[in-house]
This record gives structure tokens, sequence and C-alpha cells, in this order.
């Protein structure tokens, strides 16, 4: 059996919160509703974050904006891509 190191205490803490949205909330909203609430949560939570996060890539060493941004970013580790489904 392989030694499987337990989850880092951030990742535990915001599924948790995440966990927690989707309970209240349950499945059916758009993308937008459940990343207002968990942001909501984490600034309850007292964990730092900022939304919509600019991506950027480097293609063959050419800095290129493709429009792409990170839902949350969590404390500057951890990203965080918000997804929803109708049902469950």
């Amino acid at each position: 059996m392989e030694n499987i190191s337990p989850r880092d205490p951030l990742t535990q803490r915001v599924i948790g919160l995440a966990i927690a949205v989707h309970r209240e909330l349950g499945p059916g909203l758009l993308e937008s509703a459940y990343e207002e609430c968990l942001c909501f949560e984490l600034k309850q939570a007292g964990i730092a974050y900022s939304r919509q996060m600019p991506l950027a890539i480097v293609y063959k060493g050419v800095r290129l904006d493709c429009g792409y941004r990170l839902d949350i970013v969590v404390q500057r580790e951890l990203i965080i891509e918000v997804k929803a489904v109708s049902t469950c």
C-alpha cells in the first residue's frame, strides 16, 4: 500500500467551505453564484483570496494574454476553478 500524505490544511479548509456552500445552495445555479458565496465564506473564515486573476501564458518565449482568468486564488498558493452542474 502506498504511503499517502494527508491533505494540506489550507486545502482541507477550502474544501470544507466549498462543501458548505454546495450544501446550502444545492445544484443548478450559475458558477458566478457559487463563486460569490465561496468568496463570502473565505472572507468570513479570514482566508486571503483574489478573484478572477488574469493568467498569461508564455509561448515560444513570448508572453501572450489569452484572456484566461483563474476563478479564485487562495493565499497565492491554491487555485480554485469553480464548476457547476444542473443536478447532482
